[in-house]
């Protein structure tokens, strides 16, 4: 009887350690694994960066695809999507709004134990981007031939081909704009692989329509349009499929019918606002400049288009490097962790620059051999090549520009990057008309481009630097103030 005793006492200890064991083991690698606020910074960083990062290697992969097929065809065409695609930059500023309202709000709520509140925060952000969207695609689609008559191109062809591609690939706006704010959701809850693998769903469907449709169906730059578009709607039906079912998803439910709330819209415009009319101005004073390029003819535009392409692997990295930096900052944010988020920036500033030395390298040794992949033009790639050189001077800067901008984003505080963004390329066409004005022509234009690069991640770092003292100044005496 006693050894019955004994034995029960021991089966009832045993199970007792098995399902608090049990319980730990199951929660806690969850936890950890998206939980940005623990942990060794530089994993969760990366853990966050690298899948971010190759979501915008994809995006790059998407316009690089459509200029591969598209050179094919002629520069005409690549001149034409390059004209079009200014416009699709420039509604890329209305998407931040709903995106960066997903991330801050989330992240930040995550961070405090408000999952509630990162839920609303979350589904207000699609519905102001549901209606950003629709507007935007209507007005692209309403006035493609205006748009496109912007740029001052002598061959009429150019501009008919660049208003029937807008007004095709403006049916991908508003998946689009939906996908955004889904794909800030799960980053900010700190998953940013997911994005990242529905991404390249459609990455794989663009390059498979791409050659069909573009050569195979004849339809040249129209192909490329829609290859775009149907692309846009598969990871959009990708997205919204995964927020409410799949296993790695940020919240246990995820409706799309509820009630907008008038307070969490208000800040997330407080937030997200001056961070997409710092986009949209910077999209428009770049189209001046390539209306500047258009001056010098289709094959100025054509070496543009691919050069500003081929930049993207600094201003898309080190922008998918800043979104996951907003993420682990707004965790740590919310949940008060200081030194933490410091010790982030730091060696974030560390990559980043490594990154943008290796970028720089690579524009000076292998820039014009970029050139002849897409459009093998002996001219234009002469031309692409001297575009590398010039704008190589500003890929250090803006990748560092993105970590201290980051920095800010996810503490909340997006004004002082807008402001110097806005200020910086205000300058932007000032500079390139001026500079190409005299003998360096077109050189002028992207030189002008080059400075107010440049000067945008110089101001932003000195006024990261004086933020950063004034909060050690006061870090300093508030134990003094707390005295008797």
């Amino acid at each position: 009887m006693a050894l019955s005793f004994v034995r029960a006492a021991l089966n009832k200890e045993a199970r007792i350690f098995v399902e608090r064991f049990g319980r730990k083991a199951m929660k806690k690698p969850q936890k950890n694994r998206f939980d940005l606020t623990q942990g060794s910074i530089l994993e969760k960083i990366t853990f966050m960066a690298l899948p971010i990062m190759g979501t915008q290697l994809l995006q790059m992969a998407y316009n690089l695809t459509d200029m591969f097929w598209l050179g094919r065809v002629g520069s005409f065409a690549v001149a034409a999507s390059g004209a079009a695609g200014m416009y699709m930059w420039l509604s890329m500023g209305l998407l931040l709004i709903g995106r960066m309202g997903a991330e801050i709000g989330v992240a930040q709520s995550l961070g405090k134990g408000d999952r509630e509140a990162a839920l609303d925060f979350s589904r207000n952000s699609l519905f102001l981007n549901g209606i950003l969207g629709s507007l935007c695609a209507l007005a692209f689609a309403l006035a493609a031939e205006p748009l496109a008559a912007f740029f001052p191109v002598e061959e009429k062809s150019i501009l008919h081909e660049a208003a029937a591609y807008l007004r095709i690939v403006s049916l991908g706006i508003l998946p689009s704009f939906v996908t955004g704010v889904i794909a800030g959701t799960f980053t900010a809850s700190g998953n940013s692989r997911s994005p990242f693998i529905l991404s390249s769903a459609g990455l794989l469907c663009n390059v498979v329509l791409d050659p069909v449709f573009i050569l195979i169906f004849r339809w040249g730059i129209r192909g490329a349009a829609w290859a775009t578009v149907i692309s846009q709607a598969l990871v959009c039906a990708l997205m919204l499929g995964a927020v409410k079912h799949s296993g790695s998803r940020p919240f246990e439910t995820y409706r799309f019918r509820f009630r907008p709330e008038r307070k969490k819209i208000a800040l997330i415009l407080k937030w997200a606002l001056p961070i997409g009319l710092e986009s949209i101005l910077f999209c428009f004073l770049s189209m001046l400049c390539a209306r500047m390029e258009a001056r010098f003819g289709p094959e100025a535009m054509a070496a543009g288009k691919i050069g500003a392409q081929t930049e993207s692997l600094t201003w898309l990295i080190a922008g998918g490097f800043g979104s996951a930096l907003v993420a682990f900052i707004g965790q740590n944010h919310g949940a008060g962790k200081t030194e933490r988020i410091r010790k982030g920036v730091k060696l974030s500033l560390a990559l980043m620059g490594t990154w943008g030395a290796l970028v720089v390298l690579f524009f000076y040794t292998a820039g014009k051999q970029v050139f002849y992949v897409f459009l093998p033009d002996r001219e234009i790639a002469e031309l692409g090549k001297h575009y590398l050189w010039i704008l190589a001077v500003c890929q250090l800067p803006m990748n560092l520009e993105a970590v201290w901008a980051g920095a800010f984003k996810g503490r909340g505080r997006t004004i002082p990057p807008s402001i110097v963004s806005i200020a910086s390329n205000g300058l932007k066409p000032i500079l390139a008309w001026a500079l190409s004005q005299g003998s360096l022509g077109l050189y002028g234009v992207w030189a002008g481009i080059s400075a107010g690069d440049t000067l945008r991640g110089i101001g932003l770092f000195i006024w990261y630097e004086l933020a950063e003292r004034r909060a050690a100044r006061l870090e300093k005496k508030a134990p003094a103030l707390r005295e008797p």
